[in-house]
């Protein structure tokens, strides 16, 4: 595997998210980069929005939303492109992500959350192998994850 890179999504490579595959079905489990990346626009003070490069190529997304009333990190929206499933780029592109949240850039919290839908076996056990835990709350026909990082 190539190593992975976070890159803060900007001009250069917007398109590029944009242009991420899933595989037939998976689209029940996580929303597109559009959305996303509009989500990202809309709560500009509180995330970013980043690109998952291997080898100079956009591999996946991921974003990190702070949520000031709860001071808690969250990591929306992870994807990994079709071609590029299976490879380790999803857990690769978390460690960084959690990396990222240890400078704590939005607030001084801790604690990490995120959501996934339990039939997505792939993610939920990608997840519990980093740490994650079932916090007990779900949202629709996810369930919430957490962590607290040390």
């Amino acid at each position: 595997m190539d190593r992975i890179t976070l890159q803060k999504v900007d001009e250069s490579n917007f398109i590029a998210c944009f242009n991420l595959e899933l595989n037939d079905g998976q689209e029940q489990f996580v929303s597109h980069p559009i959305r996303s990346l509009a989500q990202a626009y809309v709560y500009y003070q509180q995330c970013t929005p980043f690109a998952v490069f291997s080898g100079g190529e956009v591999v996946g997304y991921v974003m990190v939303i702070y949520d000031y009333d709860e001071e808690t990190y969250n990591i929306w929206h992870l994807m990994v492109d079709r071609r590029h499933q299976r490879k380790g780029f999803g857990r690769a592109a978390m460690e960084l992500v959690l990396e990222y949240i240890r400078t704590k850039p939005f607030g001084a919290s801790n604690r990490v959350l995120m959501t996934v839908n339990p039939q997505n076996s792939a993610a939920c056990a990608l997840y519990q192998a980093l740490g994650f835990t079932e916090t007990g709350r779900s949202d629709e026909d996810e369930v919430e994850l957490g962590m607290t990082l040390s």
